[in-house]
């Protein structure tokens, strides 16, 4: 377990040793290294349209980003972003060309509140105005927006108030394909939107959140794909001042899914709750990458994400970045990441990062845990007439609850919790 937090600083002392309220005291040595990578300095800032903005002593804001493919250098596997993902199994999805008319229907719909609110739904050029502005920081990603010449755009209305909107996204065959989703949140705008992922598909998909002034959004991706399907999905969300969004990520099915939220808090007072829940079976591949780009002063964020592993060779991958930048005075920032491995073979690799720019933040901290059954909850349970089997769904199931009742949809809170007794079925868990 790695666990370290950031409390309020003394009065008129700098939080950390190192740093400033002007931010990281760096060292000649280490600026030197910076300016080195490719990753960041003049390197970042030649390709950067909109994601990273190219902070000479940040390798994350650091990263390049381009709606170019080919500003991107081919994928070998070494990389720092791509070391844990099987390249192979990606089915072309970061080599060839893909075919957009390919990729799954979308159908949306209001299924909760008010079911004549004016949701507008459109399919815009890829030069909308709405499109783009945030550039995609991997191949990818760039890839799938090189492909796409038309793009969904969801428009929730400043006069929505909790409804649940969800778009059913469905895939019906195996083509290397590509899609573009946005999601816009105008002032004041309150609602969930569900992206439910099912079917066979091999999809390199972004999506694109914007939330305006005072917007509230609850995003839900879920990813219950059929077991041959690749999933790779860059959903990036730019929060206005004021806003909020909690954004939870679901994955159970497919071979290779890989999702990579990023929340932006590019104005005062944002807020992002970036939750997760996945459960990996045998054979499968499941990798979730944040980033939580605190950018402006007074902005809040919480992470967490539990996973729980089965079966020979199944792999779970979470990273969590949090970067606070210079200007982002009084941020308060956590993020945890805890896995529970059921059997033998199960590998789950947990990074949590941290970079902080300015010593003048109310709080941040990260922790990772990995680990098997808790002998005392077993004990316990076992003690009072529980057997050792029925015990250990209950440990697993009060473990993966927790996220799953973040959701706020009861109709997906009680599918969630029927697929994970399908899960535990499958073995003597």
């Amino acid at each position: 377990m790695a666990d370290s937090i950031i409390t309020e600083r003394a009065k008129g002392a700098p939080l950390i040793a190192g740093f400033t309220e002007e931010g990281e005291d760096l060292s000649p040595l280490n600026l030197a290294a910076t300016n080195l990578s490719p990753l960041g300095g003049d390197a970042a800032k030649e390709h950067s349209h909109g994601g990273g903005v190219g902070v000479e002593d940040s390798s994350r804001a650091g990263r390049p980003a381009s709606f170019d493919p080919n500003d991107f250098p081919a994928l070998t596997g070494r990389e720092e972003d791509w070391r844990f993902t099987p390249l192979k199994r990606l089915k072309g999805l970061h080599t060839e060309a893909l075919d957009a008319a390919a990729a799954p229907a979308i159908e949306v719909k209001v299924t909760e509140g008010n079911l004549e609110l004016a949701v507008g739904v459109e399919q815009v050029a890829k030069s909308d105005a709405r499109v783009g502005f945030l550039a995609p920081e991997d191949r990818v990603a760039a890839n799938a927006y090189a492909a796409v010449e038309t793009v969904t755009v969801i428009t929730v209305p400043a006069a929505a108030e909790g409804d649940v909107i969800v778009a059913s996204i469905k895939g019906e065959n195996a083509t290397p394909s590509a899609q573009h989703i946005v999601i816009v949140g105008e002032p004041g705008a309150r609602a969930t939107v569900v992206l439910d992922h099912s079917g066979l598909a091999v999809l390199s998909q972004n999506v694109e959140i914007d939330l305006k002034e005072g917007a509230d959004l609850n995003v839900v991706t879920l990813q219950r794909w059929d077991n041959a399907s690749v999933h790779a999905s860059d959903q990036q969300a730019r929060i206005g001042r004021d806003a909020h969004l909690k954004h939870t990520a679901v994955s159970f099915g497919g071979d290779v899914v890989r999702v990579t939220p990023s929340a932006r808090l590019s104005a005062q007072g944002g807020e992002a709750e970036m939750f997760g829940l996945y459960f990996a079976d045998a054979g499968q591949h499941l990798e979730h990458r944040l980033f939580v780009d605190h950018a402006a002063p007074k902005c809040t964020s919480n992470v967490l994400y539990k996973g729980a592993l089965q079966g020979e060779g199944a792999h779970a991958v979470w990273i969590g970045d949090v970067l606070i930048r210079k200007e982002a005075t009084g941020t308060d920032s956590y993020e945890a990441n805890k896995n529970l491995v059921l059997t033998d073979g199960a590998r789950a690799d947990s990074v949590p990062n941290l970079e902080i720019e300015t010593g003048a933040i109310d709080g941040a901290g990260h922790s990772s845990t990995t680990g098997r059954f808790d002998d005392e909850h077993l004990f316990y349970l076992m003690a009072r007439g529980i057997d050792e089997k029925t015990a250990r769904r209950l440990v697993v199931r009060g473990f993966l609850n927790e996220i799953i009742q973040k959701i706020g949809v009861a109709s997906i809170e009680e599918q969630l919790s029927e697929a994970i007794e399908a899960e535990l079925a499958q073995t003597e868990n």
